[in-house]
């Protein structure tokens, strides 16, 4: 399945920063992937945005470094 028909394993948003984390299924057990976004009104409808402006900067790597955490922690738990 692609990433279009599966759903996030995470998703964190801070203010108009969205992280959303993909889990995937290897040979050598799951692996993970992010995806960045950002939300913004236009026209009075709500659209996403792959870029990010100065002031998005610090809330982006705030959401990436809890992405992040949360990978890490899933890569910590004891395997069966």
């Amino acid at each position: 399945m692609s990433e279009l028909t599966n759903k996030p394993v995470f998703k964190l948003r801070i203010g108009s920063v969205q992280a959303a984390v993909w889990e995937n299924e290897g040979p050598n057990g799951p692996w993970h992937n992010v995806t960045f976004t950002r939300a913004f009104k236009q026209d009075g409808e709500w659209k996403s945005s792959s870029s990010f402006n100065r002031d998005d900067l610090l809330v982006l790597a705030k959401v990436a470094d809890q992405a992040h955490s949360y990978i890490c922690d899933q890569k910590r738990e004891p395997a069966e």
